[in-house]
């Protein structure tokens, strides 16, 4: 067995650097000796090479199950940079891509292989791991193995069900940054086999905390208007939903920063883009959801800005420690509004884990027949990722059998099956609403902001930072900008969002909304006109669509306006359409029609069902009107776009040459 002289000397050689921190030796040697250990380390502190290490001393592949594509990417280039053979596996790659991989590891090829968890879901992935000499198994983020953390991730528990079928001297590492007792004990004892706890210290000495109270929601882009041009660069701003990435990310381009929106839907190349500007300060920051940092090792992101309340103080733990890696001075900010910031978590809480009835509901179907995902997708009408949730549950209790049929999974109710037990997910609201009300305490402490969160994740300390907003009593001067209320006027008068359309094999291209429906008066103009009798769509929603129309589609001619034939609108969206021809001077027809009925698509849950329910329903006669025709199609909500998706398939089949969407409003949400 290595000495911490003689590793000490290879890990100079191979990784170039000249000495271990003491925790991470610690880590090290147990691996060594076929331990099971969970690390709870502060982000920055070098959880990766506790594991990069022993893969390059051990004897076969070390597997490593990440969640995080990004930071996959990342080591996996910086291994390779240094000749260690490593790789990833994950959806974003071509199947021939995975599939040669595992190959690689099979013959031995590989030191390091990263995995996505759902891979355990994969049939060729379970055939090929019993062919691998597998010599350490990792659970990098391992707080998604507990009910109790704060990113839970039901594919996380199949890596239990490996690691129980290992030898109790195989090593396993699990790491995670942000651990409560509870979730450390969970942990612990799910990998079990005599598992060693090493916590290290948690305190971030260079993070200025602060907190600013705010007014209204248009205070917070007045505040950052005037904030951003103090604070060093780059940064994360982070939002509560992905339509206001969109929104911060425009309003911060308007004011001329370079910035980029990020959330979990976008494509797999923009997602890399983003990250890559990111890395090579090509921006000065990025908006993002919670779906951006956890993979981004950038030491120096000078600030962390939250426009919405975490769910609890670990979510923020592990999000600020995203700032200052290097130890240089960084600020983390959070903007709080008392009046409606509390909504959006708890919101998240309520629906965190399905109803009962929708568990229920699952059961009912398949007790009648053998079903995959998708079918009880339909069959239910539950969003995806509740149906996820559920199978998971019911497969832990024992309840739902689960086979594969020609490569596809499929679920059946046991016969034999227990009692459900839904307290699991009662316990966890009522924790969860704990943890919330932990997170507004922080919000309204009179103590040492960084010690509040640190005394929360379980390390208890004596001192104080002494550099937040609490301890020094100050906070950051704000720049005076002339006419700031108004150009946050003008911006919102002149920002249209983008609805991403564009589809292989059809001529869609990206439209256009003239607004957001949930954020500003049109939502409230549009129900008003739909669900209250209000007559047309006022005039100056009219006007409104116009200014997107023109912003976007400006330098374009169009030869055709069509519409959405109406599910319960009547002739609001038609009567609509009609004005806007006449302004445009554009040809406008009434020939596209629905073949069959359809459902409100707002009552359906998911967009495979909202895809199901609009197949094959249009029509468009006679179609020898729409050959080389640019068309604009014109509809008043967008949501999941199922509708327009669907129109634009059967648009360009007729041979229309482009299909640009123009709606009056966008959703807020939008449904997984």
């Amino acid at each position: 067995m290595l000495t911490r002289i003689e590793a000490e000397h290879h890990l100079a050689k191979v990784f170039g650097f000249s000495s271990f921190y003491d925790l991470q030796w610690e880590v090290i040697e147990k691996i060594l000796h076929g331990r099971r250990v969970l690390l709870i380390e502060k982000t920055g502190f070098g959880k990766s090479l506790c594991y990069q290490f022993p893969a390059t001393i051990l004897e076969g592949v070390t597997i490593v199950f990440s969640p995080l594509i990004a930071l996959m990417r990342d080591q996996v280039a910086s291994l390779s940079s240094r000749g260690i053979p490593a790789a990833a596996i994950h959806s974003n790659q071509e199947k021939d891509k995975n599939d040669y991989i595992i190959e690689k590891a099979k013959k031995n090829e590989l030191k390091l292989l990263y995995i996505a968890p759902e891979r355990l879901e994969n049939i060729e992935w379970i055939r090929a791991a019993r062919d691998m000499r597998i010599s350490l198994v990792v659970v990098d983020e391992a707080h998604c193995i507990s009910m109790w953390g704060h990113t839970f991730r039901p594919n996380y528990r199949r890596i239990i069900n490996l690691v129980n079928l290992l030898p109790r001297n195989f090593p396993v590492l699990a790491t995670t940054a942000t651990a409560t007792s509870k979730v450390e004990m969970d942990i612990a004892e799910q990998i079990g086999g005599g598992i060693q706890v090493i916590r290290g210290r948690l305190m971030r000495p260079n993070i200025h905390l602060g907190v600013k109270m705010i007014s209204t929601e248009d205070d917070k882009f007045i505040w950052l208007a005037q904030v951003l041009p103090k604070l060093p660069k780059p940064g994360i701003i982070y939002t509560g939903t992905q339509s206001d990435t969109d929104i911060y990310s425009n309003w911060l381009q308007y004011l001329n920063y370079r910035t980029a929106a990020y959330h979990g839907r976008l494509d797999a190349d923009t997602r890399q883009k983003i990250e890559f500007d990111f890395m090579n300060n090509n921006l000065d920051c990025v908006v993002s959801t919670n779906a951006l940092g956890m993979g981004i090792d950038k030491p120096d992101i000078r600030f962390i800005i939250h426009t919405q309340i975490p769910q609890s103080p670990i979510h923020y733990y592990q999000e600020i420690g995203r700032a200052g890696r290097d130890g240089e001075p960084s600020f983390a900010i959070l903007l709080f509004n008392p009046k409606e910031d509390l909504a959006l978590p708890r919101s998240f809480i309520e629906n965190g884990k399905p109803s009962l009835k929708a568990y229920q509901k699952v059961m009912e179907v398949t007790r009648k027949q053998l079903l995959s995902r998708n079918e009880i997708i339909v069959a239910t009408n539950l969003k995806q990722t509740q149906v996820t949730v559920i199978l998971a549950d019911l497969i832990d209790q024992n309840i739902l059998n689960e086979q594969v049929n020609q490569r596809k999974k499929m679920y059946f109710y046991n016969p034999n099956a227990p009692e459900f037990d839904y307290s699991m997910a009662d316990n966890l609201r009522k924790i969860q609403t704990e943890q919330l009300a932990h997170m507004e305490a922080y919000v309204y402490t009179d103590h040492c902001r960084m010690k509040y969160l640190c005394d929360y994740l379980g390390d208890r300390l004596d001192e104080q930072c002494g550099i937040c907003d609490v301890d020094t009593g100050k906070s950051l001067p704000l720049n005076e900008l002339h006419n700031i209320q108004e150009r946050l006027q003008e911006f919102r008068e002149t920002f249209f969002p983008v609805l991403e359309v564009e589809t292989k094999g059809t001529k869609l291209i990206n439209g256009v909304a003239a607004s957001y429906y949930g954020i500003t008066n049109v939502g409230q103009a549009i129900h008003h006109c739909k669900y209250e009798g209000g007559g047309d769509f006022p005039d100056w929603l009219l006007r409104l669509a116009l200014k997107a129309y023109r912003k976007h589609f400006g330098n374009m001619i169009f030869d055709l306006i069509l519409y959405v034939p109406p599910t319960e609108s009547g002739d609001l969206v038609k009567n609509f359409a009609v004005k806007m021809a006449q302004v445009l001077d554009i040809k406008i027809s009434h020939n596209l029609t629905k073949v069959y009925s359809t459902r409100p698509q707002k009552e359906l849950q998911s967009a495979i069902t909202k895809k199901e329910n609009v197949k094959g329903k249009f029509i468009y006669r006679p179609v020898e009107e729409l050959q080389g025709k640019r068309i604009l199609l014109i509809d008043d909500i967008f949501d999941s776009g199922a509708t327009v998706r669907e129109i634009g398939r059967m648009l360009s089949s007729a041979g229309a040459e482009v299909i640009a969407p123009l709606v009056i409003a966008r959703t807020v949400g939008g449904d997984l």
